[in-house]
């Protein structure tokens, strides 16, 4: 104990600069852990607040897990939210990989800086304000799409009222938004490889294509593994705006859009049952923390150095 408070007294300036990510952390993370009573709970708001309401509320163990898998949905929004994220993260590595590589082969940095912020800016918009872009090129009568169509002598399409689109359509709303953020992590990587690396392979007579398959792609290859090791640990979680605000909760298409997250909200809003959607939230980061550790098992008895812990 006394060592501990040597090393608080002397590295009192680093403890105060990790002391505002400690208080989020234990502020929205761990102190709302034990809100997950409630998935074991048939939860009633009670009139004394919210503590007395866990309290208060009758004890059903895992009837709230057996309501959410007994549904006929069960099936269909668990494939559906694999899924997407599959797709999602490998497409998200290679385009992220890909792009970040060729902004940092453009000889014009001028203009590779006005292409990262181009594809960056998607990164902060909200979903609300995609989906109105989106359908502003999807809707039947004044969509930019059914006009184009229409002036080649084609019939409009209903494109939310017809499913077969929509998972082209969802995966690659879903890469536009975050493909920029990603590729800028990849790029910040590629711009921290030592230069005398790359030297190197040209005075060997590397191509640009053997610099990059044989220097960058290997010192990309842990951070890759790291993200994308995190990555599936959200695999049962999905983008809640992007599966709901672009389709515009449009019930003909549900069987292609309707994931984890938006069912658990439509069942919220028509039964209130909010012990179904903490037991779902709780299935979630068990499956989520499972996986993380399961593919960093996997990782580490492949290449040891790469794993994350």
């Amino acid at each position: 104990m006394s060592a501990f408070f040597k090393s608080l007294k002397n590295d009192k300036a680093l403890w105060f600069m990790v002391l505002p990510g400690t208080l989020w952390f234990l502020i929205f993370c761990y102190l709302p852990m034990f809100g997950t009573i409630i998935a074991f709970k048939d939860f009633k708001i009670h009139r004394d607040g919210f503590f007395a309401s866990v309290l208060n509320s009758e004890w059903v163990g895992i009837d709230n897990f057996k309501f959410l898998f007994s549904t006929e949905d069960a099936y269909l929004i668990t494939r559906n939210t694999i899924l997407y994220n599959v797709a999602l993260i490998f497409l998200g590595l290679v385009l992220a990989v890909t792009i970040a590589i060729a902004l940092n082969e453009l000889v014009n940095k001028r203009m590779a800086k006005v292409y990262q912020t181009a594809m960056f800016m998607p990164y902060f918009l909200s979903w609300v304000i995609i989906g109105f872009f989106t359908f502003s090129f999807l809707s039947v009568d004044k969509g930019i799409l059914n006009q184009i169509i229409v002036f080649f002598g084609g019939d409009p399409v209903s494109w939310y009222a017809d499913s077969r689109f929509w998972p082209f359509i969802i995966i690659f709303m879903g890469i536009w938004k975050s493909i920029g953020y990603s590729s800028v992590v990849y790029l910040a990587a590629i711009a921290g490889i030592d230069k005398s690396y790359y030297e190197a392979a040209m005075i060997d007579g590397a191509s640009k294509w053997q610099q990059i398959k044989y220097i960058t792609l290997p010192l990309l290859k842990p951070l890759m593994i790291i993200l994308t090791i995190l990555a599936i640990g959200g695999i049962f979680r999905s983008d809640f705006g992007l599966f709901y605000q672009i389709p515009r909760d449009s019930g003909a298409i549900y069987s292609v859009t309707n994931v984890i997250d938006t069912y658990i909200y439509r069942s919220m809003s028509t039964t209130g049952n909010l012990g179904m959607s903490t037991a779902a939230g709780l299935y979630q980061s068990v499956v989520g923390f499972i996986l993380v550790m399961l593919t960093n098992y996997i990782v580490k008895k492949i290449s040891k150095e790469n794993a994350i812990f």
